[in-house]
């Protein structure tokens, strides 16, 4: 796990996800874009992933087969033991560093965002702001979204129109099932790839600072 201090008061809690095959390191670059008061942890994945990196689930699938076959995307029942893990990281690391994070932000990029969604879904008492970078809304959460779960919640969401690892109609059907579920979503959209835009850079920047 990376980790960087909040360099001034009030201090808030800010978890960096990573997506398949990424590291603790791979968000890293965003960090120095993100206001001061952020103490941000950037967790490592705990299932190693193939051909490199980590997965939030279990018995990962390579990133060809994913583009390939869309069904085969993660589902809440295989992000959910990873999501609990993570409130248990954020509650003792918090401990430990007495830090506030009852409450907390989460950003995270494609799996990383779908992990994202899963926190926010499960456990909405805990997460505030939600960043979800070239993500998606895993199945098995109708309960969360019919319940209104994520009311009164902001929620950036980023999308690359080229993206072919996750298309952008379903980010796009991703967003409207958070609005479902109560969200108010920022939304930004360019024509990139599978990466977030310096244009959707500044708007995350934006939307973490107000």
């Amino acid at each position: 796990m990376r980790i960087r201090p909040a360099q001034s008061q009030p201090s808030r809690l800010l978890v960096m996800i990573h997506g398949l095959t990424g590291d603790e390191n791979s968000m890293w670059v965003f960090a120095r874009r993100f206001p001061d008061h952020y103490w941000i942890i950037a967790p490592r994945a705990p299932h190693p992933a193939n051909p490199q990196g980590f997965s939030w689930r279990a018995n990962p699938i390579t990133i060809e087969e994913a583009q390939r076959d869309l069904s085969k995307r993660p589902s809440l029942e295989a992000l959910l033991p990873a999501a609990e893990d993570l409130i248990r990281l954020v509650d003792e690391y918090s401990a430990s560093a007495g830090v506030d994070a009852r409450q907390f932000d989460t950003i995270g990029f494609s799996q990383g965002g779908a992990m994202v969604n899963v926190l926010g879904l499960i456990f909405p008492q805990r997460v505030q702001k939600m960043g979800v970078l070239a993500g998606f809304l895993p199945s098995g959460l109708d309960a969360q979204i019919d319940a209104r779960a994520l009311a009164g919640k902001q929620v950036f969401v980023a999308h690359g129109t080229q993206d072919e690892m996750v298309p952008v109609d379903r980010a796009r059907a991703s967003m409207q099932m958070l609005e479902q579920a109560g969200a108010s979503i920022t939304y930004c959209e360019d024509a990139v790839g599978h990466k977030l835009s310096a244009g959707c850079l500044k708007a995350l920047e934006s939307y973490l600072t107000n």
